[in-house]
């Protein structure tokens, strides 16, 4: 029996179900994320892309921004493009080591968006509370430091979260209903008790999404009482204008992250959870570069002018 769980345990392939409970709309699906992935792609390259080239976006906010893109575009490639391969297929199956290094890898992009978006609303806050000293505050090398150190901090504890994860012995069933590689779907397919994995899942998403939300709620409760100060309406419009975009997406990312980790490990929540992650994975991903270049004067003059340029 032991030689066989350990067998199991190392050779074992995963099956992701996916959508696999809708054949009929297999190719609906894989047209509509395919379009998707590439907005993504496209919006996001080109956010990156304006703000290294305009001299009026190079400021603290928009190396953040530029920072962000590149991560949406990160995350995205992690799971966007083995989940169109298995619409595709209709098989599903990864091997141990591949699910092992995608959760990883979404564990380590995730939990670093989290931490830039506090960066971003520390940038914010020190812009609308503390003007005078923002050129000094925000230099370049404090803000290169910010992003480092969030690299740094989430690097090691998604390793870690990954490995203990993959250390328990998987027996039974080898069907994950997912179309990614996600904790709660593996922890059910464990064959002892995963007790001591859920908390180190419920502390992990304590110290990286929790704990920077209510940072960002702090901040924006400061930006919010200092814009309200301000005796301009014209000044108070630009200010609410700069955060609101930022804030939107604070809104829509760590609303449905929280309510996935946080949720209870049920059989019941398996579809809700399925549909929370098409969300922050996918579906806001595409709405981000919307977001900020609709509502951002900015980068849309920016646009204006890369088009102008392509085309003469």
């Amino acid at each position: 029996m032991r030689t066989q769980k350990s067998n199991i345990t190392t050779h074992m392939e995963f099956v992701l179900l996916g959508f696999s409970d809708s054949p009929h709309l297999q190719w609906i699906l894989f047209g509509i994320f395919f379009f998707m992935y590439l907005t993504i792609l496209l919006c996001n390259s080109i956010i990156i892309l304006i703000t290294k080239i305009d001299p009026v976006l190079q400021t603290p906010m928009y190396f953040f921004l530029s920072n962000f893109s590149f991560l949406e575009v990160c995350y995205v490639t992690v799971t966007m493009p083995r989940m169109l391969l298995d619409l595709c297929t209709q098989k599903g199956s990864i091997s141990l080591f591949d699910c092992a290094a995608q959760m990883c890898f979404i564990l380590i992009l995730g939990g670093m968006e989290c931490l830039l978006l506090t960066v971003m609303a520390y940038d914010r806050y020190v812009a609308v509370c503390n003007p005078l000293h923002y050129a000094l505050v925000m230099n370049h090398k404090v803000c290169t430091q910010l992003v480092a150190a969030s690299w740094i901090s989430v690097i090691p504890a998604a390793i870690g979260q990954t490995y203990q994860i993959f250390s328990l012995h998987f027996c039974g069933s080898n069907r994950i209903n997912h179309f990614i590689c996600d904790i709660l779907p593996i922890l059910r397919l464990a064959c002892h008790e995963t007790f001591v994995n859920e908390i180190a899942v419920y502390v992990a998403t304590v110290v990286f999404i929790m704990v920077p939300f209510l940072l960002i709620i702090v901040s924006y409760g400061k930006i919010i009482s200092s814009i309200l100060k301000l005796s301009s309406a014209k000044g108070r419009a630009k200010s609410f204008s700069t955060c609101s975009s930022h804030l939107i997406i604070v809104v829509l990312f760590y609303g449905t992250v929280s309510i996935t980790y946080l949720q209870a490990t049920s059989n019941s929540s398996e579809e809700t959870g399925k549909l929370l992650s098409l969300l922050y994975m996918i579906l806001i991903p595409t709405l981000n570069p919307v977001i900020y270049t609709l509502r951002n004067k900015d980068i849309t003059l920016a646009l204006k002018k890369l088009f102008i340029k392509l085309l003469i």
